[in-house]
């Protein structure tokens, strides 16, 4: 007998994972479902780049489909061959577009590209004189100058009758750039300009919100939404309560310890206690994703002195002190009672209690830019949605 063989055997790789997410799908189906009643008359589709804003594009994907969404917006290609299996039924549009090369990729997973350059206009234009027709969408920019065609080409492309007739696009969009933003002039100038071009492509569907957009009322739904982060819940409007919490991150307490009123915390000595303390080292850091700017002190862009990130644990908000490190972060947890707090449990990063973007704002980002940050090292727990 192997002295292996008396250990016992492992329990829940999720119940011992020194940090961890839980993934609520239900809470994501009733998302895309709330988002989906507030786009009015216009279908919502789901957007799932970035491998579903870092929550897993395979189960985000699926239960989006089951949900019923069959539109989906990817950002390259491959994000489209892998969410295919997953959504049979679904339109799937790549933002990026297409290149030379990604033909028989597009083709053989029913991938419609998002044109967005005269170049890309020019390649598709010889791959369908080519191949014949096939279907994309096209991108105009309405003053966000990211991607798109200007404004005045996009007109005088829906008035050139020398454009070849295999030439279809089923779809027409652009992007608000101040959207989350509802008092910007912008979003009503980048409507109106917007409005000129589904005015020029009479007959074709139109697609000028993503989540923000869709909070700004049903001029700017038409025909098709594209919601995104609120989806994964995410703030859409800047100061605005998110839908319900998707993701919930908790990093795992490997010590306990106490430490004397003018002791220093973590590297640089930046935080000094200003009592006895009780901190808890958690197994998190920013090769998690759990971002150095977070730290409770010692970060130049925080000089203003205002706070870190708080974690949340036996009913209590406690705070990082000095700064985070690559694998691991300090909370002060001198408030917990002594009896309800044990090394082994977890602080929970962000989730129902400490909301995404309250963590996000303390490392001076957003939502989007946590979520998708997360690292490698996460044991995902996926609880699934009823229906």
């Amino acid at each position: 007998m192997n002295d292996l063989d008396l250990l016992p055997e492992p329990n829940d790789a999720f119940e011992i994972a020194s940090v961890r997410l839980t993934v609520d799908l239900q809470a994501l189906a009733d998302n895309w479902r709330e988002m989906a009643r507030r786009s009015g008359m216009a279908r919502a589709a789901a957007v799932v780049k970035a491998d579903a804003y870092g929550l897993g594009l395979e189960d985000c994907g699926t239960t989006l489909y089951e949900a019923g969404a069959r539109d989906f917006f990817v950002a390259v290609a491959q994000e489209g061959v892998t969410l295919r299996a997953y959504a049979p039924e679904a339109r799937i549009f790549v933002l990026s577009g297409i290149w030379p090369g990604q033909e028989r990729m597009f083709f053989e997973n029913d991938l419609v590209p998002v044109l967005a350059s005269e170049e890309q206009l020019a390649f598709w234009m010889g791959v369908i004189a080519e191949f014949g027709d096939y279907p994309c969408a096209l991108q105009v920019d309405t003053g966000f100058n990211r991607l798109g065609l200007p404004l005045a080409d996009a007109l005088a492309l829906a008035e050139d009758v020398s454009r070849p007739a295999s030439f279809s696009p089923v779809l027409v969009l652009s992007h608000l750039h101040s959207g989350d933003t509802p008092s910007a002039p912008s979003n009503k100038l980048q409507l109106e300009s917007f409005q000129q071009v589904t005015a020029a492509f009479e007959g074709i569907e139109s697609s000028l919100s993503a989540s923000a957009g869709i909070f700004l009322g049903q001029d700017y739904h038409f025909d098709l939404t594209r919601p995104g982060i609120a989806l994964y819940g995410g703030e859409a409007v800047n100061g605005a309560k998110p839908l319900r919490a998707v993701a919930t991150a908790e990093g795992r307490i490997l010590q306990i310890r106490e430490a004397q009123k003018g002791e220093t915390v973590s590297y640089g000595a930046t935080h000094q206690l200003a009592r006895p303390s009780r901190l808890a080292i958690a197994s998190v850091g920013y090769a998690d994703g759990y971002l150095r700017s977070l730290s409770g002190s010692g970060i130049p862009l925080r000089g203003d002195g205002s706070h870190g990130a708080f974690g949340f644990i036996a009913g209590k908000r406690v705070p990082v002190v000095g700064r985070v490190t690559m694998d691991l972060t300090i909370f002060d947890v001198t408030d917990v009672p002594e009896q309800h707090i044990h090394t082994g449990d977890y602080i929970e990063l962000f989730g129902p209690n400490i909301s995404l973007d309250e963590v996000a704002r303390a490392g001076g980002t957003i939502g989007y830019e946590m979520l998708t940050s997360l690292g490698l090292r996460y044991e995902r727990r996926y609880l699934e949605a009823a229906d």
